[in-house]
């Protein structure tokens, strides 16, 4: 375990000196001073690793080809700034005395940076009342993995469409049958997701979201009926997205489509099938290995999947397997797609029947 640390400590980094208030109270929230004795590697030329490392206290060295080309000691004005940043790493840097440090997570640092210095005038232009409703949400959708996807002119793009909806508890948001038209974010309030069966129809309970958590995609991506009925739980605010919007700046950039081989590559280093059909469907046929949670349960059942490990998801076609990895991906999950679906692949090759 860490020591924590203080937003002033972050404030004395570069470039996190830059950074509004928000986003440093968020990062708090995400980072620890961690301690390593002498002789310790934080990391070696020619890593590609996605990490900001500082070195706050003890000094490092940074080698090059068995050579000592510099060091860095905590509190000196070189530690300000991270550890040999380009990537891959040009230089392997090693504890020489007992050191503290921090390591961020640079796709989020860069999303953060990137938004505080391009969109935060803009979204004020929206009106004071999205201004004051605006941070705690936004600042939850920029710090999940989903958004690290996406580029940032088009995150700049997607809060100036955003659109207010003020509801009140009970009100019906969306509706199971119902055509797609909306993407949503809740940014006040809560609400809860169920769907309809022939054998429950006050609807099988699937989820409770919050300020945050987003719905409505799993329509919009396969471009189907709404799965589920989602009613607030109590007085809140929406942001919606039109499907439009939802589809060019949202959707696509957050979808790793990849073909056969390359599914069979990254199943065979660790990664697993997801399958998302329903129950039927995965007995007739299915991938050797597959966990099979149909779409409309994906939410229900997160806590069964594993964040470490990637999944290429998987349905007939790629509609529900896209509309899965979505949801997926913005909880934290490394997921790919696989294209086409098993409806145009291999079936001989990559299922076994039962």
């Amino acid at each position: 375990m860490g020591k924590p640390i203080s937003i002033a400590q972050l404030e004395e980094l570069s470039p996190l000196d830059g950074l509004k208030q928000d986003n440093l109270t968020a990062l708090v929230k995400k980072t620890e001073i961690l301690q390593a004795p002498a002789g310790t590697v934080l990391f070696r030329a020619g890593d590609s690793k996605k990490i900001t490392v500082y070195v706050l206290a003890g000094t490092v060295s940074l080698e090059k080809d068995g050579e000592i080309v510099s060091t860095v000691t905590g509190g000196s004005t070189s530690s300000m700034h991270p550890l040999s940043p380009q990537l891959p790493r040009r230089c392997t840097v090693k504890a020489t005395t007992p050191i503290e440090y921090i390591v961020l997570d640079s796709d989020l640092l860069d999303v953060m940076l990137t938004w505080d210095q391009t969109g935060s005038y803009e979204v004020a232009a929206l009106g004071d009342e999205f201004a004051e409703a605006s941070d705690d949400w936004m600042t939850i959708l920029l710090q999940t993995k989903a958004f690290h996807k996406i580029p940032p002119a088009n995150i700049q793009a997607i809060f100036m469409r955003l659109q207010q909806v003020n509801v009140r508890a009970g009100d019906v948001v969306i509706k199971q049958g119902d055509d797609g038209d909306y993407f949503y974010i809740i940014t006040r309030g809560s609400c809860v997701v169920t769907r309809e069966t022939p054998l429950n129809k006050e609807g099988i309970r699937l989820a409770e979201l919050e300020v945050g958590d987003t719905f409505g995609e799993e329509a919009l991506i396969s471009e189907s009926k709404r799965n589920a009925t989602v009613v607030m739980a109590t007085d809140g605010s929406l942001m919606r997205l039109a499907n439009e919007d939802f589809q060019t700046l949202l959707n696509e950039p957050m979808l790793d489509w990849v073909d056969l081989e390359r599914a069979e590559q990254i199943v065979a280093s660790g990664g697993k099938w997801l399958d998302v059909r329903l129950p039927s469907e995965f007995e007739a046929y299915h991938n050797d290995d597959a966990v099979n949670v149909p779409l409309y349960f994906i939410r229900l059942k997160l806590k069964t999947l594993d964040t470490s490990v990637p999944y290429v998801v998987c349905c007939d076609t790629g509609r529900r397997s896209s509309a899965a990895a979505f949801i997926l991906n913005g909880r934290g999950f490394q997921t790919h797609v696989l294209s086409g679906g098993l409806n145009h692949t291999s079936l001989q090759k990559i299922v076994s029947q039962s």
